[in-house]
């Protein structure tokens, strides 16, 4: 019998942890429902872009957008005001995924740096005009990344992995390789709000689902839409100097000036990872595509295929870290030279300098 208050004793003791664990979750609950029902402090794009689209809490939706473009207004049906905050926190998560702009109080439901490992990274480094890229007169830009589109691609094959793969996951494949970090729980909130203003931005610019947008996605540049000259790794450091550098920097690491980034990191510790797409040398389409459609900015087409070709595989030539695939020797590697070549090419360069001739004074 003395055996029985024993058993008693642990069952007890394990309710009362039981116990203890769902009511903690209620209150972690509570408080997530609380901060969902703040209001939400606009990044300064996201004021204007949902601004420009008319953004409001109403039984109906009519995009000035659509007007704009067609002529025609297009009513669809509109958001409560809980969608309203899960489409600018979406946004402001786009625009400043590092929770720069966020106030103290609000930074945890602002930002997403806790998924990252870097601070170069915000998902409008390839996302651009916060996931709505369009030029002066409203046009939607061929291979510009939409996140209108994408969501508007429902669940899309991915020929890389032989999935079908909702925005979702793609979401969670940024965190992991592009952004050198970390994957989020499908139902966190970050993935909730990223994907409720991807849809609102497919509803605003009138995208049909199911359906292959020009803006969708990177417009990839195979080695076929070339002259055939071959990629060149020489050729590429020379474009790189010369239409790159001032702004990525001499050594890609980015540009950043009182502690913003500026211009993100193309090599080295913040930027992204051996995995990712991104990496010619994983991919060698997707990069020369993103440059070419989108970079120099305010230039964008003024490279041609070739050197966007050559500059991606000049940019995969650098050190970067080895992403989770690669092993630890691949990792110890990368990182002696990420922390190695900087100094000795600012050392070499220097040494250049003091070579070159220079002309003499008036």
């Amino acid at each position: 019998m003395a055996a029985l208050p024993a058993k008693l004793l642990k069952v007890t003791l394990i309710v009362l942890v039981l116990g203890g664990m769902y009511l903690l979750a209620l209150n972690k609950h509570a408080e997530r429902d609380q901060l969902r029902k703040i209001s939400v402090d606009l990044t300064p794009s996201c004021k204007e872009k949902l601004q420009g689209y008319a953004l409001a809490a109403a039984e109906h939706y009519r995009s000035p957008y659509v007007r704009k473009m067609s002529g025609a207004w297009s009513t669809i049906r509109g958001y409560s005001e809980d969608d309203v905050r899960a489409i600018q926190r979406g946004c402001n998560i786009v625009d400043d995924l590092q929770g720069n702009l966020a106030n103290s109080g609000a930074r945890e439901r602002w930002n997403a740096d806790r998924f990252v490992r870097g601070t170069h990274t915000t998902c409008a480094n390839c996302h651009q005009g916060v996931g709505d890229k369009q030029d002066a007169v409203g046009n939607r830009l061929v291979g510009s990344n939409s996140l209108g589109a994408s969501w508007a691609m429902a669940d899309m094959y991915d020929r890389f992995t032989g999935l079908l793969l909702p925005h979702e996951l793609r979401q969670m494949q940024c965190y992991i390789n592009s952004s050198n970090g970390f994957k989020p729980n499908a139902a966190d909130d970050l993935i909730r709000d990223v994907t409720a203003y991807s849809r609102f931005l497919s509803a605003a610019v009138d995208l049909k689902i199911g359906n292959r947008y020009p803006e969708q996605g990177m417009d990839e540049i195979p080695a076929s839409a070339t002259r055939r000259r071959g990629d060149d790794y020489v050729r590429g450091a020379q474009v790189y100097r010369e239409r790159c550098a001032s702004c990525h920097g001499p050594q890609g690491l980015g540009t950043i000036v009182q502690g913003r980034v500026l211009y993100p990191a193309l090599a080295g510790p913040q930027s992204f990872s051996l995995d990712s797409r991104m990496n010619f040398a994983a991919v060698n389409t997707i990069m020369p595509g993103f440059i070419c459609r989108n970079m120099p900015l305010g230039q964008e087409g003024s490279l041609d295929n070739q050197e966007c070709r050559d500059i991606g595989y000049y940019l995969s030539t650098l050190p970067r870290p080895a992403g989770d695939k690669q092993g630890p020797l691949v990792a110890a590697w990368q990182q002696l030279m990420m922390t190695v070549m900087p100094p000795l090419t600012r050392y070499a360069e220097s040494l250049g300098s003091k070579d070159t001739p220079h002309a003499p004074a008036d």
